[in-house]
Formats: structure tokens, sequence, C-alpha cells
């Protein structure tokens, strides 16, 4: 379904940005009618590089321009009335939306005395979290985020619950945007109370030992309409105390020379000292400093002093705070550090690093918990306090674990598996017997024997070995004739790992093989596997999906013309690259919030963050690389480019829509032949989290249409 009109535009204002006709012919010999987009004089000197960038115009805030919204009416009336023709869009709906329509249940956690799961009832816009008092208690909803919009657009972003277990806290997200407002809700009366805290971003706040108030960081304030453009600066850590208004909030910290620093918060189990997590950018380098609660004079301590390396912080146990560190140990290992002893000489290994890569580490029953990547699969480890070996949680098979939350005087602990054709499935587990039981199972509408999934190991150009999951139906013919999805993202040191997801198994209930490429830049193989694709090393990110996708064609999984492509946000770049860079490699390809513009994505909200993974064209060396691959940049005149289908969002306050605004402009303009350049643009909707269901599912349908058209396939029919 077409989304609803940002604006509504008169035809005479249509005709004043756009030229003659809003949709006249941009491509000559295209079957659409692009939007004829102006251009501006706009050049900019990189290091004595002159760089022309003529649709600047549009990286204006669309909800604040009337000449970028008429130009995104414009585009998405040619885009649906593109996708409106394909006979099977129809199916596609019907069939994601059964798929879709299954009772869905998060892992359940326990916080205050009480246990409090989220649930959907399958299409619901927005899950629903409900608390009961035991785990065979009666359960009760205690927060519908469906009952806050009539559309489904605002959604529960966050919670944090008081120890004594009276109150949670909790986030409101709005149309996508990453400004979260907190308010707090009484659980017994579940009456919320007039206590709101606006500008927080990056950021949950912890509450004090005494539940009475809440730790946080947020920002300024943003200044007329630059809410959704301005860079994120001057981030600050907040006391509030239950009652009061934000305006009466005491400064707990802040840094004024340093505005690009960004604080996460932690109050230790036992309620006696603040943990600040000081960070810069997107990059795993963190300073620490604590305060000691119990000393109402008390000054906040340094305890790590440099951006060095990661130190993230597990518990502690009285005066000894546990990290998990990739200090002298790329893969990450826990070390203690005694507050009362802390130069480096004092500190101990209690985890020594190992062949796998620890992704994560939680300190419940007295126990850590710590989960490792091992060929980007889940594997999980049980040590004691002193980090001797207890066991290893055993798994059904091939998949990825999340969960393992709790205190340190729990017994028990929750974790939901999963894979790329099994659905969650939730287990209890006892940490004192080791075992798994089975709590809750999803029943969702396929099955998932008729499907196979494997794992291999191809070369990428310089010869590295990169791992690819390739999902698909059993009794798939190797005859390169098969519709093809690759995916990726490397980047940020974020690993793809094996989960199940409605979109993919859609696509492949339709007929299609998908997948999944671990490529550098990504968290799969530790720090240098990262390290590998970042900055001056981009270009192996690149390289490695290209290796991929040449693999899938020479392994006669498919062809060229059965071959699209699909990332987000970073892996948006990633596409975007991939295509201008191999142009003749893909049938189709799906950037989807991407980074396009290399230049510039430092200007606008959290952009300054990616400097540690993208570098910045303010560097002279760094600029030569951006510029290299640069999607916008590099958008040759007079090429074929494969059909291509831009998504984003005007609410997209992560990476801005001007980025693929620009991108099509000029790709539009750039394309040779007749292969469909189009761009559908959302609204009321940001970056991808809170997205409402039938948003999500609108979304995917045209996407799936897209591909349907343009690899010329044959979608199987279960009717």
């Amino acid at each position: 379904m077409r989304p609803s009109v940002l604006v509504l535009w008169t035809s005479f204002l249509l005709i004043r940005v756009l030229g003659e006709s809003p949709i006249e012919v941009a491509a000559a010999e295209s079957a659409l009618k692009y939007p004829t987009t102006k251009k501006v004089d706009q050049v900019d000197n990189y290091h004595g590089t002159k760089v022309a960038d003529p649709y600047r115009w549009l990286e204006d805030d669309v909800r604040e321009s009337k000449d970028v919204a008429a130009w995104v009416e414009a585009e998405n009336k040619v885009t649906f009335g593109y996708l409106e023709q394909i006979p099977e869009r129809d199916y596609i709906n019907k069939r994601i939306t059964e798929l879709w329509n299954f009772e869905k249940f998060d892992a359940p956690f326990k916080a205050g005395g009480r246990y409090f799961y989220y649930h959907n009832s399958g299409l619901q816009n927005q899950y629903v979290l409900y608390v009961q008092d035991s785990l065979d208690g009666e359960a009760r909803v205690l927060m519908d985020p469906n009952t806050w919009s009539a559309d489904g657009t605002v959604a529960l972003s966050g919670t944090a619950f008081s120890d004594d277990g009276n109150y949670v806290a909790y986030g409101v997200q709005d149309a996508g945007s990453d400004w979260r407002t907190w308010k707090i809700m009484e659980i017994d009366t579940g009456r919320t109370l007039t206590d709101e805290l606006h500008w927080v971003k990056f950021n949950e706040p912890v509450w004090s030992k005494d539940s009475l108030g809440i730790f946080y960081a947020r920002y300024p304030e943003p200044s007329g309409d630059a809410e959704f453009q301005a860079l994120n600066l001057n981030m600050q850590v907040y006391y509030h105390r239950l009652g009061t208004s934000q305006s009466q909030d005491v400064l707990v910290y802040e840094h004024p020379d340093e505005p690009e620093w960004g604080y996460g918060c932690d109050v230790t189990e036992d309620g006696r000292y603040l943990v600040l997590t000081i960070w810069k950018g997107t990059d795993d380098r963190y300073r620490i400093v604590y305060r000691d609660l119990e000393e109402p004079y008390g000054l906040p301590t340094e305890l790590i002093t440099t951006f060095d390396n990661e130190y993230t912080f597990i518990g502690n146990d009285g005066p000894t705070f546990f990290f998990k560190t990739d200090l002298e140990a790329p893969r990450r290992r826990v070390v203690a550090i005694d507050i009362r002893k802390p130069a480096r000489e004092n500190w101990r290994e209690i985890i020594p690093q190992r062949e796998e890569t620890l992704r994560g580490v939680s300190l419940v029953g007295n126990l850590f918990v710590a989960s490792y990547l091992k060929d980007a699969q889940t594997q999980v480890n049980i040590h004691s306090m002193n980090g001797d070996f207890v066991r290893e949680v055993e798994f059904p098979g091939i998949g990825s674990a999340s969960g393992f939350g709790g205190k340190r005087g729990d017994t028990e602990t929750f974790y939901s598996f999963a894979s790329f054709a099994t659905p969650p499935t939730i287990y209890r587990y006892d940490l004192i017997t080791g075992k798994s039981e089975l709590f809750r199972q999803a029943d969702v509408k396929f099955n998932p024997d008729d499907y196979e999934t494997k794992q291999v190991f191809y070369p990428s150009k310089d010869g590295t070995k990169v791992p690819m999951f390739i999902v698909h139906r059993k009794g798939l013919k190797l005859d390169g004739s098969n519709p093809t999805l690759l995916y990726g993202y490397g980047g940020f040191n974020i690993p793809l790992t094996p989960r199940f997801s409605v979109s993919r198994l859609a696509w492949m209930d339709l007929g299609g093989v998908f997948a999944s490429a671990n490529l550098r830049g990504g968290g799969e193989y530790g720090e240098k596997w990262h390290k590998a694709g970042t900055k001056l090393q981009k270009q192996n990110v690149f390289d490695d999906f290209v290796a991929a996708a040449e693999w899938l064609i020479d392994n006669g999984y498919t062809s060229k013309k059965k071959l699209a492509i699909q990332g987000g946000s970073n892996g948006g770049l990633l596409v975007g690259a991939c295509m201008t860079q191999r142009p003749d490699l893909y049938g189709a390809c799906l950037p989807a919030v991407g980074v396009m513009d290399m230049l510039r994505f430092h200007k606008f909200t959290a952009g300054r963050f990616w400097v540690d993974d993208y570098g910045s064209a303010d560097n002279a060396d760094e600029f030569n690389a951006l510029y290299a691959y640069s999607p916008y940049h590099n958008l040759k005149d007079g090429t074929s480019y494969p059909p291509t289908m831009v998504t984003t969002a005007d609410t997209d306050d992560r990476v801005v829509p001007g980025h693929s605004f620009k991108f099509v402009a000029r790709l539009q303009e750039a394309q040779a032949g007749d292969a469909p350049v189009l761009i559908r643009i959302e609204t009321k909707a940001g970056h991808g989290s809170g997205k409402p269901t039938k948003k999500i599912i609108e979304e995917l349908t045209d996407e799936w249409a897209f591909l349907v058209k343009n690899l010329d396939m044959t979608i199987r029919r279960d009717e």
C-alpha cells in the first residue's frame, strides 16, 4: 500500500521546483518518467580537488523544505505507480502477512521480584509488555504501545526497572526517530507519573539503589528546526529525583571541553557505585569514570583515562570491577580491577582470550556467562567468578542465542535460540544444573524441514577466506537459474549471525535462495577482522562482497541476471559502492537507508561517530579513499546500472534521507538503458527501529515484488 503523502503542495509549486512537469522524462529511453530534478552550482574544494555536488539542496529536512517535500511526492508517485503494476504484488503481500501472523514472545526476564516479557499476538504493530508475579502466575498487560497512536508509529524503546519493584522508566520513540522521551510508571497501578525526560538519545537511564531517582544522559535541546539534522554534541549526565521536573535535575558529570564525548550509565548491583562509560564514536574504545554513591560529597574518579581499548563493564564484587576488554587480546578477555589498587600491574585476568571471539558477558547466579562467536555461530561458556570453566551451553544446531540476563542471586536465566529456518525458541536455563528446558516455541506456518542451511568459505580478491551462509529449499538444482538474494553489512564490528527472519523466509518461500556474507569490517573474528574493513582498508569490504557474488555465480547457484544484492545503513553503502564499481554483476539492487555521500556524512546528527570506521574527508589521505568509493560521487553518465530501488524514510535522523535522495537523483540522471531507478520514501518512519508491523510488511512486499519483476522470477504459490 502506498504511504500517505507528507505534504500536498500545489501543482504550481511542483512545476516551479521540478521543471516544466514534475514527471517529465529524465532518462531518454526509459519507460518510466522520472522527475526532472533541479541542479545547483555547488562545488567544494577538498585538499585541492574540486568536487561538484549538484543535488546539495536535497539534504534539506523534508519536513521543513517545500522543495524537498515536492520532490519526495513526485518520486513516490513514480515508484508506487511502477509497483502497483506488478501482478504478483498482491499475492506476495498476502503470503508475507500469513507468515508474519504467528504469536511472538521474547525471552522473559526478572526485575524487582517479578517476571516480564514482550508479546505480539501476530500482526500487532508493536510488542506489548506483560508482567507476572511468578512464571506460572497470571500475566497482565503492563504497557501496550499499540494504544499510543492510531497508526502504530509510536513505540516502546527501552525499560529500566527499580530495585524495589515499584517503578519502571520507559522510553517512547515517535516516528522512528533516535530521540526518546522517558516516562515513569507505577507498576502495581499502571499509573504514569508526571515525570518526563526529554532530549535523550543513545542512552538508557538506570535507577539508584533506593529507587528514588534515576541517572541518565541527555543532549541540550536543539535550536529551531535542527532536531533531525544537527550534530549531536555536549551530552551531560544528570540525576532525576522522582516527582520533580526535568529542569530541577542535578548535573552529575560533564566535560564541556570535550563536546563529542557521550556517556553510558550503570549503577552496580549493590548500589554502591555509579559507573560511566565514556565514548566518542562507534569504535569500542572507552574511558571509565566511577563515583561512590555512599559518599555524598564524593567526586567522580577516573579509572580508565584513555580511549586506547574497549572496557565494557560487566559487574562488581564490592570494590572489584569486572570488564570485557580487548587490551592485549584482540578477540577479548575478562579482567578484574580492584579500584583500591587501580594500577594496571594489579589487574587480574579472569577469562583469557580464546580462539573464538568474545561478544558479550553477563554476571548471573555468581557465574560469568560468556557468549562467543565461532565462525559466526553462537557458543556460550559458563565460568565461575574466579574464571574456572564450568560448562558449555548446548544448543540444538547452527544458530544464534541471545538473552542470559539476570542478577547475581538468580538461579535461573532465559535465552532465545533461532536460525535461518528455525523460529525463535525460548529456553529456561538452570544455572545450577546446566539444564536447558523448553519454555516457549514459535509456531510459524511453514515446515523447517523443507529448508537447508550450509556455511561455505570463499576466497576474496586478496585471498582472505570469508564465510557465507546459504539457505534455500531442499532439492535446489545448481544450474545457475535460481533467483538469489545476497545480503551483507561489513562494518562497525557488527557480526551477521544466523537469525530467523520472516522476510527471508518469505523470499525463500517464493522460490529464492538467500545468502549472507560475513564481510571484513564486521565483528565475526575480533578486532583484526574489523579493522581490515575500515578507513583506508574499506575497499576490502566491497571486494569481499563482490567475491561472494562471483562465488555464487561460479558455483551454479545463480547468474548475473538472477542475482540481487541488499543491505541497510552501512549495508546500504555496501550496495551503493558495489553497484557503482561492478554494475555488470547484478540483476537488481536494494540499498536501504544507506550512507551514500561519504564526503559529508559527518556533518549530520550521528554521522560524526562513524569517522571511527570510515575516516573523514577533512583528512587528505582519508578523503582520497572515501572519494574513490563514495556511491554518490562515483556514478558515471551513460552507464547501464542494474534495476535499483532505494528505500529510506522521512524521519531517519541516523542516516539522514538526503543521502538516498541525492544518490537517486544522480543515478536517474546517469542511467543508460531502461532499467528502473526508484526510491521508496516512507513517511512517519526512521532508520528502522520502532517501525510498525504494517509498514514493515508493506515495504517488504514492494521489495520482493521489485525483485520478482526484475529478476524475471516465477514464484512458488501454495494455493
